[in-house]
């Protein structure tokens, strides 16, 4: 166990360091110059060159990615290039709590919910259940995100009056305070998520029902809820493990849409807020926040496959 944990740690590493790499060149691709656009049209040659030597944009690539991934380990993460100019730690971070926020109430609805759909599913496969529960998922999920947020807003917010309509919260905000506002983008999110990790967990049971150790199982006289909760449902969710840590970084940076339908300020508004303003420091602490919270995703995903499945760890 000790030693995959080690590889899984050492390649976690790995990733991150390709990925970096990869995040810095994709900024320095970006057509048009960060000096001008900062400056303007009528900001003169000398005053265009002053800057990027500011900047640090005149220097080699290699001493600029060095620089970057220096300080971004440091948790030196400079300021950014909008105005007014703020420190982009600052900025960044708080927006990821934001995310957090929403993506950890997304997984307390989604998760349980799906898998227990699923579970139902597989359990009643080919019975009346088991059509309407993948009838429903499907029909769910067929819905662009903004018609189910914006059909939440005007049903569950203005008619009903159970929620803000909007999900726009102060920065200091505490967390009971900013809990009205999450429910509705958490639902919508749910939405998106519920039909592919149901079908899953459904397809994971399905298949586990028919491995010869359930039959064994039975026949030595196991409870039957014993064999599927307890053997069962361990195996047919390493699947489900997977769907839940890959949604986790679009989760994190990915709701842009339901963020713009909500005005919720997470972390996927503010990498298109940097994007728009050609804030290259900024796109990329946002960027690679968002590969880190993937890659940790996966790796505690990894772990928890060792955990429900101690094979894995010795393959």
């Amino acid at each position: 166990m000790g030693r995959f944990i080690l590889r899984r740690l050492l390649f976690f590493i790995f990733t991150l360091l390709v990925a970096s790499i990869f995040i810095f060149l994709l900024t320095r691709v970006l057509p048009g110059d960060v000096a001008r656009v900062l400056l303007g049209r009528d900001a003169s040659p000398q005053e265009v060159d002053a800057l990027r030597a500011e900047l640090g944009l005149d220097n080699p690539l290699v001493v600029q990615y060095g620089h970057w991934v220096s300080s971004f380990v440091a948790e030196d993460w400079g300021w950014t290039f909008s105005h007014p100019r703020q420190p982009i730690r600052e900025i960044a971070l708080q927006r990821l709590g934001k995310s957090a926020l929403l993506a950890g109430l997304t997984l307390i609805i989604a998760a349980p919910l799906s898998i227990s759909l699923g579970v139902i599913a597989g359990l009643t496969e080919g019975k009346w259940l088991d059509s309407v529960i993948s009838t429903l998922s499907l029909s769910v999920v067929s819905l662009p995100e903004f018609v189910t947020g914006l059909f939440l807003i005007n049903t569950v917010a203005l008619r009903a009056g159970l929620f803000p309509a909007s999900s726009s919260i102060r920065p200091d905000a505490s967390f009971l305070e900013t809990l009205p506002s999450l429910w509705l983008p958490a639902v919508t999110a749910t939405l998106v998520l519920i039909a592919y990790m149901a079908r899953l967990t459904r397809a994971g049971i399905i298949e586990e029902l028919k491995r010869d150790y359930v039959r064994t199982a039975i026949l030595k006289g196991l409870p039957y809820h014993t064999v599927i909760f307890r053997h069962v449902l361990r195996n047919a969710l390493i699947p489900t493990i997977t769907v839940i840590a890959t949604s986790t970084g679009w989760l994190v940076s990915g709701l842009v849409v339901i963020e713009f339908v909500f005005s919720y300020p997470g972390l996927g508004r503010l990498l298109i807020f940097a994007i728009e303003n050609r804030d290259l420091p900024l796109i990329q602490a946002t960027i690679m926040i968002t590969v880190v919270v993937i890659l940790l995703a996966n790796f505690i995903a990894d772990l928890l496959y060792a955990i429900l499945n101690p094979r894995i760890s010795l393959s």
